[in-house]
């Protein structure tokens, strides 16, 4: 995996760059739609790759591992022979996961022991196994077995999380350089920063995240209930430290507005299930701001969901219509609504890749960031 930047935001710390894999070239910044098992919810592959625009989409390690299983996916040749998609997939740990089952999982230096949500089995993961689980779903992007903490947690917590965390890291790192990429491409490795809302964590987790020279590097811990400013401000403390040359990925964030801030904190990679989720609830994200489609004031509003928006679904159908199909509980509803929604997050980070190039990121965030938060 290759990082090139191409462009800096004089203003800020905004960069614009390209990632090169050998399932092709992502444009940074950029979003990556959430595809916890095997599909992101309700699209199908033509749409994300034609109407959408995907360049990368995020699979996820625990739910994969539980169902379909990895004999089936290791069978079809990979994730993307099984889904039948050719670009770029990053898979995440399942470490969130695991971590959010709560009474159902056991937390030691080894691994975590943990019951399924589906049947109630028992499995276990550790830095090393959840490395040969991502080799063999074929993620071109695998990431480091980390404990996610929540929030709020007091510091002795936060500590002993980021040193475990930390210790699996080296443990995944070791596996990752002892086996071979599997399905014919290259893999890539990426650790993951701690430290809850600590600053003094969050640098010492940095360094020694950095120290390990990988090819990315990657924020965790973080849009898990945290105000808004630790957010940012544990961003910055961050991103000060990480390699400028290399890929930098704030896992799970968030709104349109929470993207644009990270971006001009020098963030470069995100994720999250807002557009989809909160679409199929009925939650529109638009360039003039959040439309809840369920309000009664939209039952007879017959214009486009969004006149100006980059996808084809936000001029063909109208807010009455989908409204009609949301509470209707219609899938094409949920279906509509997140080709919506996932089309204006790729639009937003392609936006924001060409006003960096542009020289004019800092006003233009500045000014569509209050229509973005702006409920209509």
């Amino acid at each position: 995996m290759q990082f090139e930047i191409l462009n800096k935001d004089k203003a800020t710390k905004a960069r614009a760059g390209i990632i090169r894999t050998e399932r092709g070239e992502i444009p940074t910044p950029i979003f990556m739609p959430v595809g916890t098992g095997g599909t992101v919810k309700g699209i199908l592959q033509k749409d994300l790759e034609e109407e959408i625009q995907a360049r990368i989409i995020l699979g996820n390690t625990y739910h994969l591992y539980l169902r379909p299983g990895i004999e089936t996916i290791e069978k079809a040749g990979g994730l993307h022979e099984f889904i039948n998609w050719r670009k770029p997939i990053l898979t995440d740990s399942g470490g969130y996961q695991i971590f959010s089952l709560a009474g159902n999982r056991k937390i030691t230096n080894e691994g975590v022991l943990f019951q399924s949500h589906i049947d109630g089995s028992r499995h276990f993961f550790s830095p090393e196994n959840v490395v040969d689980i991502q080799r063999s779903i074929g993620a071109d992007i695998i990431m480091a077995f980390d404990e996610c903490t929540p929030y709020p947690c007091n510091y002795e917590y936060a500590r002993k999380s980021m040193q475990l965390t930390h210790t699996w890291l080296e443990r995944g790192k070791q596996q990752f350089e002892s086996t071979e990429p599997k399905h014919g491409f290259y893999q890539s490795f990426v650790p993951i920063v701690q430290g809850s809302i600590y600053k003094d964590l969050r640098v010492e987790s940095t360094e020694r995240t950095t120290s390990m020279n990988c090819e990315a590097n990657a924020i965790g811990g973080l849009s898990v209930g945290e105000p808004e400013k630790n957010m940012y401000e544990m961003i910055g403390v961050v991103n000060d430290i990480l390699p400028e040359d290399k890929p930098r990925y704030l896992m799970g964030v968030g709104t349109p507005a929470n993207i644009l801030e990270s971006i001009t904190l020098g963030v470069d990679m995100f994720d999250c299930v807002m557009p989809t989720r909160n679409g199929r609830n009925g939650m529109l994200f638009t360039q003039n701001g959040i439309i809840n489609i369920r309000n009664k004031k939209w039952k007879n509003n017959f214009s486009p969901l969004d006149p100006d928006g980059p996808s084809s679904v936000s001029k063909q159908y109208s807010k009455a219509y989908l409204r009609h199909l949301i509470i209707s509980k219609e899938i094409s509803g949920a279906q509509i609504a997140s080709i919506h929604n996932l089309s204006f997050y790729l639009w937003l980070v392609n936006k924001a890749r060409e006003k960096i190039g542009m020289g004019d990121f800092l006003n233009w965030k500045n000014a569509i960031t209050k229509r973005l938060i702006t409920r209509l």
